[in-house]
């Protein structure tokens, strides 16, 4: 159950049974919905490669380079790799037939997951950037750089990878008459189980729970400080409250699947093909967002797109001119008051 064609050609499933053929009709609702599926994911690898190209080259050459378009960038090459991966994909739902050999059906199997863990880790670390700063801004003044910020995303990336291999690892193909098959299979029950609850675990629970800790202590400090900020903080709070709608849905069915034979099968069948696509379509939304979510909506839309996507971008980068420029308010608790006005 690693990679779109699973989704869209439903199988008898059981964690390590991923190999079983499938069983019944497809109900006339779930093929309506695997084909507009299809077409939308069409849609995701043309704009998301465009859109995440355009985003990787102003946030990696364009602009002047800083944490927050470090973080930019990160994600941008992620979402970008992502839909690189997902036209072979859509071929094998399309044929049932996988000719781009083992390593490639190892690779864009797992892209998925990778992106999501990837995303979803640099999220968590804005989160906790952004709640450092507001809590020790003279600190950060001195010790938040892009080499530090480089270096912990390398991590993050490896970590990604980690949390990945079993995706990989589980992956084969077999060839069945004229066609070639790129299929999972865990090999038990357990074996299943334990990296679907590994994923949700640590793909999305604990990341959700830090994020919306890092939030709280956010919004604490804004309560303590006595100029109040009127400038929300869009480009964080939007991207990450886009990534997790978008896999909700993902991990509530795959969780659901667990047991399957207690759930209705053409629910769980549609649910799953619709929630894969709201995944994928995740790695499209994040280019738009830096566009139409910068300071003054109706001045940036006179803007060009590549104005736009800078300048939306950008809006969260200047907590370092700011924090510079207010080093003589540091001995009297300013500093703090500043950045978080400026950059929540």
């Amino acid at each position: 159950m690693e990679g779109l064609e699973d989704y869209v050609d439903y199988l008898d499933y059981t964690p390590g049974n991923e190999t079983a053929e499938p069983s019944g009709t497809l109900g006339d609702n779930t093929y309506f919905w695997k084909y507009s599926s299809l077409i939308i994911n069409i849609l995701i690898a043309l704009v998301g490669l465009s859109g995440n190209s355009v985003v990787i080259w102003i946030s990696g050459w364009k602009m002047k380079r800083s944490v927050n378009t470090t973080f930019y960038l990160s994600l941008a090459i992620s979402d970008f790799l992502f839909c690189a991966c997902l036209p072979m994909e859509i071929f094998y739902v399309m044929t049932s037939n996988w000719p781009f050999g083992l390593a490639l059906c190892k690779l864009t199997s797992s892209a998925l997951f990778f992106n999501m863990f990837s995303s979803v880790f640099v999220l968590m670390l804005i989160s906790i950037d952004r709640c450092v700063i507001a809590m020790f801004p003279a600190w950060s003044q001195n010790h938040r750089t892009i080499k530090m910020a480089s270096s912990v995303l390398v991590l993050t990336w490896i970590l990604s990878a980690t949390m990945t291999l079993p995706s990989m690892l589980h992956r084969n193909t077999r060839v069945l008459g004229n066609v070639t098959q790129c299929y999972v299979h865990y090999g038990s029950i357990a074996v299943g189980k334990a990296v679907v609850l590994t994923r949700f675990i640590f793909g999305f629970l604990i990341p959700f729970v830090i994020i919306v800790s890092c939030s709280i202590i956010l919004c604490i400090n804004l309560r303590r400080l006595t100029i109040k900020t009127t400038k929300p903080y869009k480009v964080m709070v939007i991207l990450i409250l886009t990534f997790f709608i978008c896999w909700i849905p993902f991990h509530t069915f795959v969780l659901l699947e667990l047991n399957i034979r207690k759930h209705n099968v053409y629910v769980v069948e549609t649910g799953m093909v619709v929630a894969v696509t709201l995944a994928a379509a995740n790695s499209l939304i994040n280019p738009f967002l830096y566009v139409f979510i910068g300071k003054e909506f109706k001045q940036t839309l006179r803007k060009s797109i590549i104005g736009r996507m800078e300048y939306a971008m950008d809006e969260d980068g200047r907590t370092a001119s700011i924090i510079q420029g207010s080093k003589s308010m540091a001995n009297d608790g300013q500093i703090s008051k500043v950045f978080v006005h400026n950059v929540l």
